[in-house]
């Protein structure tokens, strides 16, 4: 049903929630409440702390404009109870046709960064004659352009009237789950009469959700689990000779890992494994283990990476430890010539081994006889393009690596297509990295730092989390950091990096550093995957506060790759509980595992759940609150359902249209 049909949607305010991504009465009655306005618990300004989060009713004396500032802003003069206080909006100059003279409600966050006492900054408001109707727990909407909280409340009442909820899990199973309908759980989401209604609503709304996902990958377990066409004629001995070429003992963890791919390669059916382990853990070591496997069988292998950088990292490696194949790399910036070359040589068996990024994808790259393929970096590649990869030889065996840690939660869903093989322990050699939470006070002490081990020939990292400062005036650019920094520090050599430079520039800066033409290397999240450079000692990372902790786990693991002791700096943008809280855990936790399951509890599923997952994954529950019983739930549902409860077919169906980048591959 289109938009136009609900009340006070007009053509222009259609555009608007299409801004947000939705499109049909049932996606407005899905855009779940980002928060919900306590109004028995209303707060005086006076009596907030710095970086509360208040709902409080004032009046509004002045509006003023300012166009022409580098953050354009809307300012305006509050009173409550003889106590004067200002609301600002950064770059939302519509607010100043909205305001005038007169009472409103204001819900937002208070400041005390602009030196003109509390501020509640980009705060929602509505005039205080719609106030007296809101009661109780009112949701709070993401907007877009005109759109505001009261045609949104309106519009998503009139959408729950209008949408029939069906839910895709046979009615036994809800009988025996105790699962409250559908229907009226989004209507409890949207329209609560307790903190409990949302609980329970957001459980079994996501209970749904999960349910699907976990059977569409379900499905794809099902369909792959092949049986083998090739058989490998390595054997245990040729693999530990191989392994000896190291020159270093593997881990227990690593020696497992192995085993696990040489049992999987030997057995009737075709592999297809997730190796998954902590930064500087050997994984590497492991995949090039698994290449031999192949080649040494006489078949062929591939490695694909998601940067040309680290591609050429891992087939300079691979040449090391192959001395007696050919190796080649494949890459978007290999001259054409070269190109031609080497798909030739691949096409008729000549090349053994390429390394590449998503250029081995392509369709006129054919091999001769590839059994064997490793993809770097997994997160960064969907489940089309791996199958992609894959789809280049007769059974291929698998093996996708990823330094993120993902909780065990986590691993039912997004890889419940994959056996996951953990490798727990690191090398005894590398040293733990030291990490601390450093006070704007002690910047200058850091700087001086930064300098010294630049003189020393140390290198590091200074990673801010936007290529663009916010709207709050809170974050710096990666731009502007670089730029106060050279000022600072003018003998130190600084470079900068984000992702909206070119690849090629990017390659280079990144190389350039890696070999020493630079000190110091301003960045945004690009360096999270990037190349080994022994030499860096030191990560810096502003407003550590807004990153995920398994982010914060990633960027850290950029340093300590050498012998000489590391150190990561943490640097806050905002000091509250919440945000120390977290910072705590990565400042005492070196173990990514604890770290993952740490971030998943107070932060949700994050950018486990982000579209680089699979396309528009769990979208529909982006601003419901995690919940491990639902996933489990979810998922022992799904277990009973393919226990003969319910038709496979018209579930793998549903699950493909639910999840279009599954597709292919669930109804393949």
């Amino acid at each position: 049903m289109e938009l136009c049909k609900l009340k006070f949607i007009s053509e222009k305010r259609e555009k608007d929630f299409n801004k947000l991504g939705i499109y049909t009465v049932e996606e407005v009655a899905k855009h779940y409440p980002r928060d919900y306005l306590d109004m028995r618990n209303v707060t005086p300004v006076q009596r907030a702390y710095h970086n509360d989060v208040i709902l409080t009713v004032c009046e509004v004396l002045d509006v003023e404009v300012n166009r022409y500032s580098r953050r354009p802003f809307v300012k305006a003069m509050c009173q409550q109870g003889g106590y004067i206080f200002s609301a600002i909006w950064f770059n939302q100059m519509y607010v100043a046709n909205k305001l005038t003279r007169g009472e409103y409600l204001f819900y937002g966050r208070v400041q005390n960064r602009y030196g003109m006492g509390a501020t509640l900054v980009n705060p929602s408001f509505e005039p205080s004659d719609k106030v007296s109707n809101l009661k109780g727990l009112v949701p709070v909407y993401s907007l877009s352009g005109s759109l505001t909280q009261g045609i949104v409340r309106v519009a998503v009442k009139d959408a729950l009237a209008k949408t029939s909820f069906y839910s895709n899990i046979p009615e036994q199973l809800c009988r025996k789950y105790s699962l409250m309908p559908l229907s009226t759980a989004y209507r409890k989401i949207h329209c609560p009469e307790s903190a409990r209604d949302i609980k329970e609503a957001s459980f079994r709304i996501a209970v749904e959700e999960y349910f699907l996902l976990v059977t569409a990958f379900k499905v794809i377990k099902g369909d792959r689990d092949d049986v083998r066409t090739r058989r490998y004629n390595v054997t245990r001995k040729a693999v530990a000779e191989f392994i000896s070429r190291f020159g270093f003992s593997f881990t227990q963890g690593q020696n497992d890992a192995v085993n696990a791919i040489y049992c999987n390669l030997t057995s009737p059916h075709n592999m297809n494994m997730l190796l998954q382990g902590d930064v500087g853990c050997g994984k590497t070591a492991v995949a090039l283990a698994g290449i031999f496997m192949a080649v040494k069988s006489g078949y062929q292998a591939a490695m694909i990476s998601p940067t040309e950088v680290l591609a050429r990292q891992s087939a300079k490696l691979i040449e090391k430890y192959f001395p007696e194949y050919c190796v080649k790399t494949l890459t978007g910036s290999t001259p054409a010539a070269e190109k031609r070359e080497i798909k030739k040589a691949l096409a008729s068996g000549e090349a053994h081994i390429v390394c590449g990024t998503h250029a081995v994808i392509r369709d006129d790259v054919i091999f001769n006889n590839l059994a064997f393929t490793v993809c770097d970096e997994q997160h960064r590649f969907g489940v089309a393009q791996r199958a992609s990869l894959t789809q280049k030889g007769d059974g291929c065996d698998t093996l996708i690596m990823s330094a993120t840690p993902i909780p065990r939660t986590l691993s039912l869903i997004f890889y419940g297509d994959l056996d996951i093989t953990t490798i727990k322990d690191k090398p005894k050699a590398r040293q733990e990295i030291s990490t601390s939470i450093i006070p704007e006070s002690k910047y200058p002490a850091m700087y001086n730092y930064v300098a010294e081990q630049a003189g020393l020939g140390n290198r590091t990292y200074i990673v801010c989390p936007k290529i663009e400062g916010d709207d709050e005036g809170t974050v710096m650019s990666v731009t502007e950091i670089y730029e106060e920094l050279k000022a600072k520090m003018p003998s130190v050599r600084f470079a900068l990096l984000h992702g909206k430079m070119k690849d090629k520039q990017k390659n280079e800066v990144m190389t350039a550093f890696k070999e020493g033409e630079y000190d110091c290397l301003v960045s945004t999240t690009v360096i999270e995957v990037g190349v080994d450079v022994p030499e860096a000692t030191t990560m810096i990372i502003y407003n550590a506060e807004r990153f995920g902790l398994s982010q914060l786990h990633q960027l850290r693991g950029r340093v300590g790759r050498g012998d000489k002791k590391s150190y990561c700096f943490l640097l806050m943008g905002s000091d509250t509980p919440e945000a120390r809280e977290r910072l705590s855990v990565i400042k005492n936790s070196t173990d990514g595992f604890e770290i993952a399951e740490a971030d998943l509890k107070m932060r949700g599923g994050g950018d486990f759940m982000g579209t680089r997952q699979s396309g528009r994954m769990l979208s529909e529950i982006k601003n419901l609150k995690f919940s491990v019983d639902a996933v489990f739930t979810a998922k022992n549902i799904s277990d009973e359902a393919f226990s003969g409860v319910y038709d496979v077919n018209k579930l793998a169906r549903i699950a493909s249209q639910k999840y279009e980048s599954l597709k292919n591959i669930v109804l393949n």
